[in-house]
C-alpha cells in the first residue's frame, strides 16, 4: 500500500486583493493592513480584479461597490458563480447604506460588509476573522482529500 504524503505544508502568507477605483481609498486600505501578516494586491476596477483572481486566487477580497466598468456587485456575483473562486471570502466596502443595497450585496454573494469611511480596527478585525475562516476551510478540504485518498488505497488493497 502506498503512503499518502502527510507532511505538514509550510504556512503561506495570505493574500488580500484590495479593489477600489479611488487611489486614495486603495492606499488607505492597504496602509491599514500593513501591520498584518498578509500580502495586499491592488486592483483599480472590477475587470482588473477578475483578471488577477483568474491568474492567482487571493485568500480574501476587499471589494468597493461603486466602480466604473463593472460594479462590485457584478464582480462578486462572477467570483461566487465560478467554482474555482466561489470559496474566496468577499468583504464589500461601501458608502451605500440603504437596505436595498445591502440586500443586493447579499444576493450577489458577499460574505460581509464594511461601511465607508472605514474604521481601521473594524477592518483589521474582520480581515483577520475572514482569513482565519478561509485557512480553516482550506485545511478541512485538504484533510477530506487526504482521507479520501486513504480510503481509495484501503479499497485497492482489499481488492488485491
Amino acid at each position: 500500500m502506498n503512503q499518502v504524503n502527510s507532511q505538514k505544508e509550510p504556512e503561506k502568507t495570505p493574500t488580500v486583493l484590495v479593489v477600489d477605483d479611488n487611489q486614495q481609498n486603495l492606499e488607505l486600505l492597504q496602509a491599514y493592513l500593513e501591520d498584518m501578516d498578509c500580502e495586499t494586491v491592488p486592483a483599480h476596477d472590477g475587470l482588473e480584479a477578475l483578471e488577477i483572481i483568474s491568474k492567482n486566487a487571493p485568500d480574501l477580497i476587499l471589494l468597493d461597490v461603486m466602480m466604473p466598468k463593472m460594479s462590485g456587485f457584478e464582480v462578486c456575483k462572477r467570483v461566487k458563480n465560478d467554482p474555482k473562486s466561489s470559496d474566496i471570502p468577499i468583504i464589500m466596502v461601501t458608502a451605500l447604506n440603504e437596505f436595498g443595497d445591502i440586500e443586493r450585496g447579499i444576493d450577489s454573494g458577499t460574505d460581509d460588509f464594511l461601511s465607508k469611511p472605514v474604521n481601521k480596527l473594524e477592518l483589521v478585525t474582520r480581515v483577520k476573522t475572514m482569513l482565519k475562516l478561509k485557512h480553516l476551510t482550506d485545511k478541512l478540504e485538504r484533510t477530506l482529500a487526504y482521507l479520501s485518498e486513504i480510503e481509495k488505497q484501503a479499497q485497492m488493497a482489499k481488492s488485491q
